[in-house]
């Protein structure tokens, strides 16, 4: 039982570490018929590969995409879907240092623990590196929901706190946040969170940040009452993604803090044509969809490679300090963004499906 697969009819398993050859996907139970080309899952990788701004990592990867299987005459044929990005720039070499070491709030120590194998290069198969291969899945699902459910489908992620610097929500823009380095849907914040940032990489530490994730024209009625509620398996979506310590729906833990009234949102009818006076349910009642817009946030940590100097014992159990050099994401959240929206399309595609399979 290697758990590497997500999703019930519509699933997919990645594969691959951050310094091996390469990384990848399957992608099974995608509809057949289906226009599929390598540009159309190229358009969201490029949404998260690194090396893009001065805010991020400054490795260096095209992370081109190449469809192996699954794809004929430009349409998917209901069969297995692989897919493979290379790597290219790795430097393994910038570990060599540590191979020994555990670092402090990562998962070198667990995974050893389990496994007994400790892959210094860049944390293996522990590194956020595995989210381009979700990012590949979730552009396939989110194509066939596009020809699901129309036009007004439409699934968008921003970070909406950088460290201790929240912004208005209020003022979320979807124009704004594919046009800054931070996918920030509040332009009046852009450029404090810029000068913050720059500040916390110079003094050698990071900051974590939250992604809230959208999703717009999705119909009633996705989700089941009990063990497959479609807001638990978004948290358990986003629970999944590296770095990932929290989820909120809606409200979330904010509703904890409301009365009755404050939380509930009112339902009127105009006209034949529903209403809700408000959106605490973040769009789903009961794990089942309500025809609202779906809003779903996760809470990322800080990057735990940081060249501050920190206290760590070695596989020996030996005590010692450890300070991680190499080329590291001051913010890991800032590339989390697309890989959110992967996994809310993933989530959103499986219940379709299964909802079609039930009640169509």
């Amino acid at each position: 039982m290697s758990f590497n697969t997500f999703g019930k009819l519509f699933r997919f398993t990645t594969w691959g570490e951050s310094h091996g050859p390469a990384i990848g996907c399957i992608v099974d139970g995608c509809p057949p018929n289906i226009n599929l080309d390598e540009k159309d899952i190229q358009l969201e990788l490029d949404k998260r590969k690194p090396g893009q701004s001065k805010f991020t990592t400054q490795r260096k990867e095209d992370d081109k995409v190449q469809i192996l299987s699954g794809v004929f005459e430009g349409k998917t044929t209901g069969t297995p879907i692989s897919l493979i990005i290379y790597n290219k720039d790795m430097r393994s070499k910038d570990y060599g240092n540590i191979k020994d070491k555990f670092r402090p709030g990562h998962a070198d120590f667990t995974y050893f623990k389990k496994y007994g194998i400790r892959d210094y290069r860049g944390g293996g198969r522990s590194s956020a590196r595995e989210t381009a291969s979700r990012v590949a899945a979730g552009s396939i699902a989110r194509l066939v929901l596009k020809k699901k459910l129309g036009k007004k489908f439409k699934v968008i992620g921003a970070v909406t706190q950088l460290g201790i610097l929240g912004c208005d929500t209020s003022q979320w823009n979807d124009k704004i946040i594919s046009k800054n380095p931070f996918f920030c849907p509040d332009k009046s914040m852009i450029k404090l969170w810029e000068k913050y940032l720059l500040g916390v990489r110079k003094s050698g530490s990071s900051c974590g940040a939250v992604i809230e994730v959208r999703a717009r024209g999705i119909p009633a009625g996705l989700g089941a009452p009990i063990y497959s509620k479609l807001d638990s398996d978004i948290a358990s979506a986003f629970m999944s993604i590296n770095a990932v310590k929290g989820v909120n729906v809606g409200a979330g833990m904010n509703s904890a803090q409301l009365s009755g009234e404050q939380n509930s949102d009112e339902i009127t009818s105009k006209n034949n044509k529903l209403k809700f006076n408000s959106n605490n349910a973040g769009g789903i009642l009961g794990g089942i969809s309500s025809g609202q817009e779906i809003i779903a946030s996760f809470a990322v940590k800080p990057t735990s490679s940081i060249l501050i100097t920190r206290k760590t014992i070695n596989k020996f159990g030996k005590n010692t300090t450890i300070s991680v050099k190499g080329r590291h994401d001051p913010c890991v959240g800032i590339r989390a963004v697309p890989v959110g929206e992967a996994m809310m399309n993933c989530v959103l595609l499986d219940h379709y499906l299964m909802n079609q399979a039930q009640c169509r």
